[in-house]
């Protein structure tokens, strides 16, 4: 029990990071193109795929069903999962002309290209952080040797 409140409180503090992110996006863009008025549909849905991006999030990048996976087959099964959730989503809450290709074919180049960035980010960050704490594992080490 302790363990599924544990997930359940990384799940809830993933979506509401997620969700502060999408409101400062959408509000950026509203106030960029003009717009006096926030849709509830878009808060309800950007709620909606930010809950289950976040519960996606945690079954393809952690151990919860998968225990020994590659990090790309991870990445490449959290995107085949995420893709049509939003794609679902964005017909439904008609973010974009949903009877015309060309926003169909932006909406997922878009998709490709901030999980591509958010991945390259996300790979830089943890290298950086790896080489800091193994310099720092390193100086803990040889403190210990010379005492």
């Amino acid at each position: 029990m302790k363990r599924f409140l544990e997930g359940v409180m990384k799940w809830k503090t993933s979506a509401c990071l997620l969700y502060t992110g999408a409101m400062v996006i959408y509000l950026f863009f509203c106030q960029a193109f003009g717009s006096r008025e926030v849709s509830l549909t878009m808060l309800w849905s950007l709620l909606l795929v930010c809950g289950l991006g976040a519960l996606l999030q945690g079954v393809c990048y952690s151990d919860w069903v998968f225990k020994r996976m590659r990090y790309v087959w991870r990445g490449m099964l959290f995107c085949l999962l995420y893709l049509p959730v939003l794609a679902v989503t964005g017909w439904k809450a008609q973010w974009f002309p949903v009877d015309n290709l060309g926003s169909w074919a932006l909406f997922i180049g878009m998709f490709v290209a901030i999980f591509l960035t958010m991945t390259v980010g996300f790979d830089i960050y943890f290298r950086l952080t790896g080489r800091k704490y193994d310099g720092l594992l390193g100086q803990y080490r040889r403190e210990k040797e010379e005492r």
